[in-house]
């Protein structure tokens, strides 16, 4: 059995199955092994009756005191007795479950294990399962995985896939040499797989889940170094030459470029002009200007008889970069011609668009995902940029990419990651940091507050609002939950259009609406016809809306310090001042210490490397922290260390053996090609 074939080769899986295993990206053996659990349950000490609390989970050791006794109530059958322990009694009973009369036995002890519920004045120990005492000893010693679920799919049904996959594979070949697993202190990649899935304890855990992010890391770098050989060896067949017309544009613009602009302006210049193919990574703070740089390359190219094309995730940011570049064009009166593409066009709208790409009638496409669409032909394609770039994944930059011939290829992030780890993931890409804001911006004014400060919030935005501007307010959830207190955007929406004026339009935006809900609402909030947008942090990367001075972030302690400041980036784009309310839920009314940091700086950078800091080991029992590139199991702040580790691995890999083509590295050879045709492609980076 191997990684590529599929689930129904497994004892017990039809097509049904199968199906319910796909809806949760579960295609084929290897994607079964990596379904990591997403935390472990630990079996709680044994207790005793007179613990026993409504809505709390109760472990108690004690004797059946009477035989089980079946009732049928309506179409339930209830199996019901009475446990005795040595302070007390409980009532016991399960719903369809009626062989259960034939396994356990009256007098007989057990441990049981079950949430309690009150009815009428009796409490009574719901649904609980039922071990022997040497066997739920056995278990205390154990972890059991808990793995993300969709409908259909059980937690007892993966594991038992899971567990009948890793007795059939044969996993004793380790592609990691053993000088490497010595050297970083590794398990064997066998041992790995089983102790994440089924650890013996949290040692054997950790010990696993080091194994396994070193691996995803290693994997991803060596990937990155490849693509890299690759373009560090295509020559620049397009001849690019500077021309006066951008120092001209540069000069006719209503600001000044910052010295960073400049420097990185230059860093572009340098590389389309050069020997080598151009790729490059701009890194920038929200409002740093990146676009001016892009158009200003897309300029170039087209002052260079090429074809140049701009990827944004969001239809919305797609037609707003449009008509900023369209504005420049006229503005500046410049012989240049651009076009939008984008996936909710007309199929009319599309084929005008496809015609006068191929036809070079156009020389800048602007667009999202629809530019990588087979129909879309190119003329001359010499430029290729990525915005918001780890919105989009490796190969679908590779994608864009390949509709021209290796063409310079220019990716910008406003996300803050600290140079050390940037270094490392985009190492195929050279690296330019904006590290200046223009200087007719207002820096942010940010406050930390409890939730007893919100009718001053409103009361604060209702001012705003007066002045003429808008606010967002950020809830973490789209819609009430019982597991999770925490503001929904649905009920939040519906209660403040109870607190504002009628005449203050308030609308909600979440990830779940269609594409043109979404599309329609943002567009109406750019046209200032709604004043409050409710929304998720669906917005984290959305239009400039200078006229939004207030950010209000609810559950603050909820998001991680890089989330928010992306979310705290969505104000302050315009010249009025701009203002974050960061509202945190803590129960003890002391707000995390990242908020803090937020609260006293706008620095993307310095807030980052804060973050860095901040995030330490993580909780064992979660296998991934929640962050920003989205690896499997490995996070790179928490797990930092392992990154660099796995980078130096992959250097010296490389060094020695730079085509992974002699007789040792045969198996990694086949694991990183098997990564590269179906893990790669995966990732959120």
């Amino acid at each position: 059995m191997n990684r590529e074939m599929t689930l129904d080769n497994l004892k017990g899986i039809g097509e049904k199955t199968r199906m319910v295993f796909e809806k949760a990206g579960v295609h084929n053996i290897g994607d079964l092994l990596s379904y990591y659990p997403r935390t472990y349950r630990k079996f709680n000490e044994i207790s005793d009756t007179a613990h026993a609390m409504e809505g709390e989970e109760l472990v108690v050791y004690g004797r059946l005191e009477r035989e089980l006794t079946l009732q049928y109530i309506k179409r339930f059958q209830i199996v019901s007795s009475i446990i005795c322990d040595t302070v007390g009694s409980i009532y016991v009973r399960w719903f369809n479950m009626p062989y259960l009369r034939n396994s356990l036995e009256k007098g007989a002890y057990y441990v049981f294990c079950g949430k309690v519920v009150k009815k009428g004045n009796r409490l009574i120990l719901e649904q609980p399962a039922v071990y022997k005492f040497q066997q739920y000893e056995e278990l205390q010693k154990q972890l059991q995985p808990v793995y993300v679920l969709t409908k259909g799919l059980t937690n007892q049904m993966i594991t038992k896939t899971v567990r009948q996959a890793l007795d059939r594979m044969d996993l004793s070949k380790d592609y990691l040499s053993e000088e490497i697993r010595k050297r970083f202190q590794l398990a064997e990649y066998d041992y790995a797989i089983e102790q994440i899935h089924f650890p013996k304890d949290e040692h054997h855990l950790m010990l696993a889940r080091k194994r396994l992010v070193f691996d995803e890391f290693f994997l991803f770098i060596l990937a990155l170094r490849l693509f890299k050989e690759q373009r560090a060896a295509a020559e620049n067949h397009f001849e690019i030459k500077r021309i006066p017309l951008t120092e001209q544009v540069i000069e006719g613009l209503n600001y000044s470029l910052t010295n960073a602009q400049k420097r990185v302006w230059n860093e572009i210049q340098d590389d389309m002009t050069g020997s080598k193919i151009m790729s490059r990574l701009i890194q920038g703070d929200v409002g740093s200007g990146k676009t001016i740089l892009a158009f200003l390359a897309m300029l170039l190219a087209a002052g260079n008889g090429l074809q140049s094309s701009l990827m944004v995730p969001t239809e919305v940011l797609a037609r707003q970069h449009f008509e900023a570049l369209e504005k420049l064009l006229e503005g500046q009166k410049l012989p240049f011609k651009a076009v939008l593409l984008t996936g909710s066009m007309t199929a009319k709208e599309k084929r005008i668009a496809y015609e006068k790409i191929s036809s070079k009638e156009v020389d800048m496409i602007i667009g999202t995902h629809a530019l990588i669409q087979e129909k879309v032909e190119y003329h001359r394609l010499g430029l290729v940029i990525t915005d918001e770039q780890h919105r989009f994944g490796v190969k679908q930059r590779e994608e864009l990419g390949n509709k021209g011939e290796e063409p310079h290829t220019l990716v910008m992030s406003a996300t803050p990651i600290p140079r050390t780890l940037a270094v490392i993931l985009y190492g195929d890409l050279e690296i330019s940091v904006v590290d200046e804001l223009p200087a007719n911006r207002l820096p942010i004014k940010n406050c930390v507050v409890n939730t007893t400060y919100r009718k001053k919030a409103y009361d604060f935005i209702g001012n705003e609002i007066k002045n003429g501007h808008q606010a967002y307010i950020i809830c973490p959830m789209v819609e009430e939950s019982e597991q999770i207190e925490a503001e929904d955007v649905l009920s939040y929406t519906a209660e403040i259009r109870k607190i504002f004026p009628e005449k203050i339009s308030i609308e909600f935006l979440h990830g779940r609406m269609k594409a043109k809900e979404k599309n329609d609402i943002m567009e109406r909030f750019l046209r200032n016809e709604i004043q409050i947008l409710v929304s998720t942090t669906v917005v984290e990367v959305g239009v400039n809306v200078p006229n939004a001075t207030v950010m209000m972030i609810e559950n603050a302690e909820r998001f991680g310090l890089a989330q928010l400041h992306q979310l705290r980036g969505r104000v302050g784009r315009g010249n009025a001042q701009s203002y974050c309310i960061m509202v945190s839920g803590a129960s003890n009314n002391k707000p995390p210490k990242r908020l803090e940091i937020l609260n006293k700086s706008n620095d993307g950078f310095y807030i980052a490397s804060e973050d860095l800091k901040l995030r330490g080991p993580g909780d064992i029992l979660g296998v991934r922290q929640s962050g920003l590139m989205e690896f499997k199991i490995g996070d790179i702040f928490t797990d930092a260390s392992v990154l660099q580790n796995a980078c130096d691995a992959a250097a010296d890999v490389l060094q020695n053996d730079p085509e992974l083509s002699q007789p040792q590295h045969l198996v990694l050879h086949q694991k990183l090609q098997y990564y590269m045709s179906n893990e790669l492609k995966k990732l959120n980076l």
